[in-house]
């Protein structure tokens, strides 16, 4: 039972063909394409103030330099948060359940933020190694602590974001099994199961949204940190 509550995180597979390239393309088709006309509809009228607002909120903080960065990360921010959102339909695969996935889109992204301050201004990206007023006798220690935490910034983005789509798929197939099991031998208990359920998946799109959100604006902080 309990092998088969993870079988939902493997990668499909249908007549020896990995089906994981047909879920990661999949959401570029859903999007609403721009048109020539002076007027559009009203999905692509919401998915345009969408963009601006996120964008907006974004950089507006960051400099001119970091301002750049607005089509990769407003591109990120709309590919997570539609396979997170399509990973919660039935019979489907959340591509971003898998730790590999995370980590490909996290280390690049992270590694070219470092890249960017080490060629712009290396003297203040490396400052952020030594605080300023450390004494003499924890600058070695301050050193190997802030080099190790710089490391860990990519490993973080990408266990979080699996960790937590992972725990919510495990939680809502474990209610669901429980309600399912329950219904012929305590109805009362399996019909408050189900309305549980029906609550945890309303959060589970929450979380969802808000895990695509803060990949994209975490690495807006490294990048902020950097330019």
């Amino acid at each position: 039972m309990m092998v088969s509550f993870f079988d939902q995180f493997m990668s499909p597979v249908f007549l020896g063909i990995p089906l994981i390239a047909l879920a990661l393309s999949l959401p570029w088709t859903l999007f609403p394409r721009p048109s020539a006309r002076w007027l559009h509809n009203r999905t692509l009228t919401l998915q345009n103030w969408f963009m601006n607002r996120f964008t907006q909120q974004i950089f507006m903080p960051m400099p001119a330099l970091g301002h750049r960065w607005a089509l990769i990360l407003m591109s990120l921010m709309i590919y997570l948060l539609s396979l997170n959102m399509l990973g919660l339909l039935p019979y489907t695969f959340t591509p971003t359940t898998q730790l590999s996935l995370s980590m490909g889109l996290a280390t690049p992204l992270w590694l070219a933020t470092v890249i960017t301050g080490m060629r712009n201004q290396p003297t203040h990206a490396l400052g952020h190694l030594l605080p300023e007023g450390t004494p003499t006798l924890l600058i070695p220690v301050l050193i190997i602590i802030e080099t190790i935490s710089l490391f860990i910034r990519p490993i973080a983005l990408g266990v979080r974001l699996t960790a937590n789509l992972t725990a919510g798929h495990l939680l809502i197939q474990l209610i669901a099994t429980a309600a399912f099991q329950l219904l012929p031998i305590m109805p009362t208990v399996a019909l408050t199961t189900t309305v549980l359920l029906f609550l945890l998946t309303l959060l589970e799109v929450a979380v969802a949204m808000i895990q695509a959100y803060v990949f994209v604006l975490l690495l807006s902080l490294y990048l902020q940190e950097n330019v």
